[in-house]
């Protein structure tokens, strides 16, 4: 693969990658504790797997084992399968989860525990779009390009060590 004259090797097309799920984790961070959009379960879910890119991404750094490759493939298709689901969720294709949507059975609880369920519970819903650009929301945006960091661990795995680096 060549980009405006440079080689990416192996570790290049990882550090791609890596660097890639540790900016997606960055921007979630951001929206989070700077935004003020609090994440649902599928939110949080998505992330983890990028946390496994980035560790696995390091490990790319010394260790160029075709399984490394494979895993961080693996970890962002994860991701993106999520942001899928998510996405499908937030447009009404099919039903999330039941811990996601805020509907709690509260037909066989007292009134008094009724109120405290009720008023103790941090329910962000998973159904409900907090954010979008180009008509995508986050978990649509999240899917595409944990897709393309997927495409670039792949890259990486069918890539020969010994092609030319220029630098790195």
């Amino acid at each position: 693969m060549i980009w405006a004259g440079r080689t990416f090797n192996r570790k290049r097309l990882s550090l791609l990658a890596g660097l890639g799920s540790a900016s997606l984790l960055l921007g979630a961070l951001g929206f989070e504790h700077i935004g003020g959009y609090a994440p649902c379960t599928f939110c949080l879910w998505q992330r983890w797997p990028h946390l496994l890119a980035v560790i696995l991404m390091l490990i790319s750094i010394r260790l160029r084992q075709p399984w490394v490759y494979i895993l961080g493939a693996l970890a962002t298709f994860t991701s993106a399968g999520i942001g899928v689901f998510h996405t499908g969720v937030e447009r009404g294709f099919w039903k999330g989860l039941q811990s996601c949507s805020g509907n709690v059975d509260l037909t066989n609880v007292s009134p008094e525990r009724a109120l405290e369920i009720i008023m103790t519970a941090k329910v962000v819903k998973c159904d409900e779009v907090a954010w979008q650009m180009a008509g995508l929301s986050m978990a649509s945006w999240n899917a595409i390009l944990s897709s393309l960091l997927a495409a670039l661990w792949i890259k990486a795995y069918f890539t020969r060590d010994n092609q030319p680096t220029g630098g790195i």
